[in-house]
């Protein structure tokens, strides 16, 4: 075997991961990279061959107790040889002794478990082509809302603060935020961004379907309907009857595992999954 190079990316140098990504059909979105590299600049690796790009993993450190996987893409004509656990490896390693989440195809979940992860329950991409709704009212620019505030509803939803990630979420270029208050708290947010296919809708997450259907409609609004993608806790019924109703069918489907115990979530509250990459 050829030895195989593992370090960890520059900033730079995540787009490979997003390009890759691309490749293989994941639909990644145009300001991705940028947004990741701030939560765990360290925890993207590469590994090369002579210089070039062979694997791609990450596994970012959201906090001293969780962490989350993605990325883990060999280069087609190099898989089968083993370069891909040896990168696999130095993400756990990274990782340490935290929680790892990952979400990852169906067909290799097996393959996870020999590494410690155990299935919480599917994430499905639902996608189709949508007209665009009528700006529904009470919805204001999720920028107008404190940030302290959607990261206190977003530590209902996610194992682990984000708080970087979450500003630059917001604030990237080409994505739109908008919030839904009632009686003065926070009921309801999500961001919509271009994607190399479409837009995808994530985070969607509500109190309620109701909520969630009035700031779904608000992004929806905002991009003047289009090809779109929502991916959606299987879990969670409210929220798989929202993209069904809405005409979008699944086209895409993965495994969300983790190798322990989290924090207890509102998942009835995810109506829309951030991203498969960081969680």
């Amino acid at each position: 075997m050829e030895s195989l190079r593992i370090r960890p990316m520059r900033p730079d140098e995540i787009s490979i991961a997003v390009d890759w990504a691309a490749a293989e059909g994941w639909n990644p979105g145009f300001a991705d990279d940028a947004c990741f590299s701030t939560v765990d600049p360290q925890g993207f690796f590469i590994g090369e061959l002579d210089g070039a790009p062979a694997a791609t993993v990450s596994c970012v450190n959201y906090s001293d107790h969780f962490s989350f996987l993605g990325f883990y893409i060999v280069r087609a004509d190099l898989r089968g040889r083993g370069y891909g656990l040896r990168i696999w490896n130095a993400a756990i390693a990274h990782a340490g002794s935290r929680v790892i989440g990952l979400d990852g195809v169906v067909a290799q979940q097996q393959n996870y478990r020999r590494s410690g992860f155990e299935l919480a329950y599917a994430n499905i991409r639902y996608g189709g082509i949508v007209a665009a709704p009528a700006a529904p009212t009470g919805v204001v620019a999720l920028s107008e809302i404190p940030l302290a505030a959607v990261e206190a509803y977003d530590a209902t939803v996610f194992p682990a603060p984000r708080h970087g990630f979450l500003r630059a979420w917001i604030g990237s270029p080409g994505h739109r935020g908008r919030a839904l208050m009632r009686d003065g708290a926070l009921a309801g947010w999500g961001v919509i961004r271009p994607c190399r296919q479409g837009h995808k809708i994530g985070p969607l997450v509500a109190d309620d379907r109701a909520a969630a259907e009035t700031v779904l409609s608000a992004l929806l609004a905002d991009v003047g309907g289009g090809e779109i993608f929502l991916d959606v806790p299987s879990i969670n019924r409210d929220a798989v009857a929202l993209a069904q109703d809405l005409g979008l069918t699944p086209v895409f489907e993965t495994a969300r595992m983790y190798t322990g115990a989290i924090p207890p979530l509102r998942l009835e509250r995810v109506f829309g999954v951030t991203t498969f990459e960081l969680g």
